[in-house]
């Protein structure tokens, strides 16, 4: 997980629009780096926060979803950043609940307006910038996972075919997690159980760390339900 934070003076906030400022999604990887230089230039403050995956998977056994550790992070972000006026992108389509996620982990001493809305990174300069900061320091960490693994899974999203072929290859050959696989992630638990329907291998620490009990329990549920449509069909 890496998120950032970006401050700037009112009085240049016209200069990242000049500059080409927009959101991330929008933008080639070299532009974004290109941008990245320019905004250390132009901000005030520019924070990044990263979370590792084996991180990621403590908070999780703790109880703490990525949802409420995403909150966490962007708090503290906040609480680094010397501004009155602070706009945060949710992840959340009910912003008023992540809002109320993010005051929990607030000092109390930090007195600042909150604006907390869905696709501020399309409309808001300022949240244009800090998603081309997270971008370009996500990718920086993904290039070093694959010159670690000597592999290109690609970007790492559940899209990226690549990145399942990856993912497949861990639950089969690796002995016990790696620290830059999260593990409760949802992609990864859906091909641990592809593989299982697929009658093929996986390592043990799959069954108890990506899914428990699920798979036994699904796979006794398949077999009565499977049972059941049998008997009805012959009858």
């Amino acid at each position: 997980m890496v998120l950032a934070g970006v401050s700037i003076d009112s009085k240049d906030s016209k200069k990242l629009k000049a500059i080409g400022v927009k959101d991330s999604k929008e933008l080639s990887p070299e532009k974004r780096e290109e941008l990245y230089k320019e905004l250390e230039r132009v901000a005030k403050d520019i924070i990044v926060v990263k979370v590792s995956a084996c991180k990621i998977s403590s908070f999780k056994a703790k109880g703490i979803n990525l949802d409420k550790l995403e909150a966490m992070k962007v708090a503290d972000i906040i609480s680094m950043i010397n501004a009155e006026k602070i706009y945060v992108d949710s992840i959340e389509q009910n912003c008023e609940k992540f809002e109320k996620m993010i005051k929990e982990f607030l000092p109390k001493e930090k007195n600042v307006k909150l604006v907390v809305r869905n696709y501020l990174d399309e409309n808001i300069p300022v949240v244009s910038a800090a998603s081309i900061v997270a971008k370009v320091e996500r990718d920086k960490e993904i290039e070093e996972i694959k010159k670690k693994v000597n592999f290109d899974f690609g970007v790492g999203y559940s899209h990226d075919e690549r990145t399942r072929i990856f993912i497949e290859k861990i639950l089969q050959t690796e002995d016990e997690p790696p620290s830059y696989l999260r593990i409760h992630w949802e992609t990864v638990q859906d091909i641990a159980r592809k593989l299982l329907d697929e009658n093929k291998k996986v390592k043990k620490w799959v069954f108890e760390e990506v899914l428990k009990q699920d798979s036994w329990q699904r796979k006794i549920k398949d077999f009565f339900v499977r049972k059941i449509i049998g008997e009805k069909s012959a009858s």
